[in-house]
């Protein structure tokens, strides 16, 4: 699970959430808009579950530099 920002050309940002299968390096969701809050974030959880009958054991955040 992966954050990612970017900003439109008139300077509107958005952000990016991917979930992408460590193993077989599917990409599971990509969620995009303006703000991704925890519900956002649950929500596709919630869908990627739905979809594969199950959540996964783990999930790495990739933090990226601080």
């Amino acid at each position: 699970m992966d954050f990612m920002a970017d900003e439109l050309f008139d300077g509107r940002r958005f952000r990016l959430l991917t979930l992408v299968d460590d193993f077989t390096r599917e990409s599971l969701a990509i969620e995009i808009g303006q703000r991704l809050g925890g519900v956002e974030v649950a929500s596709v959880l919630s869908g990627v579950a739905r979809d594969r009958g199950a959540l996964p054991e783990k999930i790495r955040v990739d933090n990226g530099k601080l």
